[in-house]
């Protein structure tokens, strides 16, 4: 496996002393109970209360001012204390610079909702899906075969918080993209995977002449049309109903394919057939472009903690043997299936997205 920087030097080298790993390890033990003790600050107001604040507020104060007892004042705060997102100076308590980003920044709290409201209940089966290569704990949410099929029928507050997550990466690398797809003459796109429709409206909004085709699963494709309906350019986009995993029969005559956060839903062998069905679909000199979150491909060591965190998402709740892909990995299943790697597209839209454009050999 090769790594850049700054994995390299990351993930190469132990670094921690005896006394710093040992609390490592301890904060492993109870990252539970400090996840939920942490979402409990920010659902009862304790963080706000405090960022309200830059005096520091006194424990009474905080009990009195976010209408909690004392005795679950002092239990979160007290636990605050031990995981870093509270100082006390002087018995005034003040929120740190972490307690800050878990109460401002969008991408924790898209992060945190995901893992509560999606995650948590079904992680308890993670033995069971890395020994059987199924989604074990895809039954705390309902009982399909694959999270996809379930997508529509989702209950809250699940299914907001998984589409918040999908669309907050996805959404913000949507305008770099299009000019990427639109840097040579695109008439016909086909989006597979399209989703909700969100990049195949944007598509039609950036170029004023290109017919786009989403191809996705029945329910996908019903909540495709409620939300493009009477949007401008809706009258250029259409669905074709396919089971990536059962149809191998893929439209024709395009100009692009395109594949955003799709191919992580598989396995390697399931992405194998995909992209090699896909090669059906393109025109003579046509592009499939590829746009994921690859692991190595990181510019912070954070975005990288959270790729390979969310690869056990898809083992124990999506579809039992997908995961997000270290750029190694993707490109040979590709060269495989006959494909040349044109560019290779980094750090797209903030968020550490790669593109691969790819031509047919």
């Amino acid at each position: 496996m090769k790594l850049e920087s700054p994995l390299k030097e990351k993930y190469g080298k132990d670094r921690l002393s005896i006394l710093e790993a040992q609390r490592a390890a301890q904060e492993i033990a109870f990252a539970p109970i400090a996840f939920q003790a942490s979402r409990m600050m920010l659902k009862l107001g304790v963080f706000q209360a405090l960022k309200d604040n830059p005096d520091g507020l006194t424990m009474d104060e905080i009990a009195e001012k976010t209408k909690i007892s004392e005795y679950a004042a002092k239990v979160l705060i007290e636990a605050s204390l031990s995981i870093g997102t509270v100082i006390v100076k002087d018995d005034r308590f003040f929120l740190t610079k972490t307690g800050w980003y878990l109460l401002t920044d969008e991408m924790t709290r898209v992060n945190m909702d995901f893992v509560n409201d999606v995650n948590y209940l079904g992680f308890f089966n993670l033995e069971e899906s890395l020994k059987e290569g199924r989604p074990a704990g895809l039954k705390a949410l309902g009982d399909w075969p694959t999270v996809y099929e379930g997508l529509k029928y989702l209950g809250e507050p699940a299914k907001g918080s998984w589409f918040a997550f999908d669309h907050f990466y996805s959404d913000n690398s949507f305008q770099e993209a299009l000019k990427i797809v639109f840097s040579q003459p695109v008439s016909r796109l086909l989006d597979v995977g399209g989703n909700t429709g969100r990049f195949s409206l944007k598509c039609v909004e950036y170029n004023d002449s290109v017919n786009v085709t989403v191809m996705d699963l029945p329910g996908q494709l019903d909540m495709l049309r409620d939300n493009i309906q009477g949007k401008k350019g809706a009258d250029r986009i259409s669905t074709f109903q396919r089971n990536v995993l059962k149809d191998d029969d893929y439209p024709q005559g395009f100009d692009v394919v395109w594949m955003s956060q799709f191919l992580d839903c598989f396995s390697e062998e399931q992405i194998f057939r995909i992209v090699s069905n896909a090669k059906k679909s393109l025109n003579k000199g046509g592009r499939l472009i590829i746009m994921e979150n690859l692991w190595d491909k990181q510019k912070y060591e954070t975005a990288t903690y959270c790729l390979t965190m969310t690869s056990l998402y898809f083992t124990v709740i999506a579809n039992g043997n997908s995961k997000m892909y270290h750029s190694e990995d993707l490109i040979k299943i590709l060269e495989k299936a006959g494909y040349r790697i044109s560019a290779i597209h980094t750090d797209i839209g903030g968020y550490g997205h790669t593109i691969l454009e790819c031509t047919i050999e």
